[in-house]
């Protein structure tokens, strides 16, 4: 069934203009090629991942006739604002992280940002902890203030996968935002970070999807995602969690990133050890050598001897004696 659009969303970090049918550019032959290369079509089903420090934006489709989800493209972010962790205030210049559900409401065919559709923040886990903020897009114009600014024909081609998927029935798309991508070295990397907890949990239903291949069902409890629970009906963001039951795989995956986030910390503090040992060494060397050299220029007359003056009397030096003859 075709979803009626909503075409008076918000608009893409703040701002709207009535005018022309950009919104209904059709998809390029060379994006339905693509589409079919990976079996999949411009209505099936979506999925958007966003990696911040990486400033990529993908883009996955699901196939027809596995029901998988295969990167369709990858698309360069052209800017964002703020640092890589989640937002928390409005006017903090902070684009989100976390997961959210786009829905045709979302989408903004009139934005003074060429194209975009709202992100959902602040969804069921941002107001679990009270943040706040309006207004926060992935849109065109290459210009953000707590947004992802793409291109304008990035955003264009992205809108409009976006659009023939709703048109095909989906009433939504995940987006999933992350810090950047999710690899035990990044992890090790950041492991002091303010923000590792709540990065660790929306790692959770990254390695979920990165397994799967299927966009994770996501909800709120306890103020943290969890991730394909089954519940009858929406948790309390607030109140306790239910049994909580993770696959093998995805325990599997957990625990060997754990082991290579302790190995390449392990290997850092080793490697700090044994540069801290060699500049110790170095040190003591250098110390010996100039007390040694320092000793044997007090024996060659670097003492006291050293500072007395040769007379010169004025007289004329004797005349050699002469050869001795032995022949």
């Amino acid at each position: 069934m075709v979803l009626i659009w909503v075409a008076l969303s918000l608009a893409a970090c703040g701002g709207f203009v009535a005018g022309d049918n950009r919104h209904n550019v059709p998809l390029s032959g060379a994006m339905h090629a693509a589409l079919k290369s990976i079996g999949s079509a411009p209505g099936e089903a979506m999925l958007v991942r966003i990696f911040k420090q990486e400033r990529q934006l993908e883009v996955w489709k699901r196939q027809t006739a596995t029901g998988q989800f295969r990167l369709l493209k990858t698309y360069e972010i052209c800017a964002y604002s703020g640092d890589i962790g989640p937002k928390f205030v409005e006017g903090d210049r902070q684009a989100p992280e976390g997961f959210y559900t786009i829905t045709p409401g979302l989408m903004n065919p009139k934005s003074n940002y060429h194209l975009a559709f709202n992100t959902g923040f602040p969804n069921k886990y941002d107001r679990a902890y009270g943040r706040t903020g309006t207004n926060l897009m992935v849109h065109g114009d290459c210009s953000s203030s707590g947004c992802y600014a793409m291109t304008d024909a990035g955003i264009a081609e992205i809108y409009a996968l976006a659009r023939e998927t709703f048109k095909g029935g989906n009433q939504s798309f995940q987006l999933q935002i992350f810090p950047f991508k999710m690899t035990a070295q990044n992890i090790a990397a950041n492991h002091d970070s303010q923000h590792m907890g709540f990065w660790k949990n929306i790692k959770e239903g990254h390695d979920l999807f990165e397994i799967e291949k299927t966009p994770p069902s996501w909800d709120v409890c306890q103020r943290q995602y969890v991730f394909n629970v089954r519940a009858n009906g929406a948790l309390d963001a607030l109140g306790p969690c239910p049994p909580i039951s993770r696959s093998a795989a995805l325990t599997a995956k957990m625990q060997a990133d754990e082991m290579k986030v302790a190995d390449i910390l392990a290997g850092r503090e080793k490697a700090e050890a044994e540069r801290i040992a060699v500049a110790q060494r170095g040190e003591a060397i250098n110390t010996a050598v100039t007390g040694f050299f320092g000793g044997i220029g007090n024996i060659f007359g670097s003492g006291k001897d050293a500072d007395i003056v040769p007379v010169i009397s004025g007289k004329p030096a004797p005349l050699p004696m002469p050869r001795l003859n032995r022949g």
